[in-house]
């Protein structure tokens, strides 16, 4: 249990603090903080951040448990052949973000896409390459799968918004998502085979 709380809590502290800075820098980029009047409205803008980074962390928890919770359904169910699928599906929500979203929608934001989509690629690789060190080789594409196809549909709310509101979103949810899957194998205890150390934290 304690084990969790932490989870809990220093996702909540990733999130949050990720959101700040996010959110400051966008802010200082459009030049919106130098029409903040006082302190007061400085302070009310550094809270709101802070809560929103919060709240996101929440739902990137909620959607890391429904990933532990799929995969030991998928296990049990699929097999091996597991490790295929979820090949398949990241590549297919990959291209997705990239390209099928503006082709079929013609919201003419392609070059955004796949500024977006080459930037969860690279994210993920880098978090699969250190998942694979603190586990084994069988965690990249798990590790892969989430970060790619689960941060993305995490995402999705603020994809039709605004390119804006989409970075605020994406940053502090693929850093929390990164840091959660990083610290799974420490919370169970194991650093096997990364499905196994998936599915116990799924059953915990």
């Amino acid at each position: 249990m304690k084990k969790w709380l932490h989870l809990f809590w220093t996702s909540i502290c990733v999130g949050g603090g990720l959101m700040l800075l996010t959110g400051l820098s966008i802010q200082l980029f459009q030049q919106e903080l130098s029409n903040m009047k006082g302190a007061g409205d400085i302070l009310i803008n550094v809270l709101q951040l802070i809560f929103s980074g919060f709240m996101i962390s929440v739902y990137a928890q909620m959607g890391f448990f429904a990933y532990l919770t799929l995969n030991y359904i998928a296990l049990g169910f699929f097999k091996k052949s597991w490790l295929y699928i979820q090949v398949i599906i990241t590549v297919f929500v990959l291209l997705d973000v990239m390209f099928l979203r503006t082709m079929l929608g013609g919201n003419g934001k392609l070059q955004t896409d796949i500024i977006l989509g080459l930037a969860l690629l690279a994210i993920a690789y880098i978090v699969a390459k250190f998942k694979v060190r603190a586990t084994n080789k069988a965690a990249l594409i798990p590790t892969m799968f989430f970060m790619i196809a689960g941060t993305a549909v995490e995402t999705l709310s603020a994809l039709n918004i605004s390119n804006v509101a989409t970075w605020f979103v994406f940053i502090p949810l693929v850093a929390c998502n990164a840091h959660q899957i990083l610290i799974l194998h420490r919370l169970v205890g194991q650093k096997g085979n990364a499905s196994t150390v998936e599915t116990a934290g799924a059953a915990s």
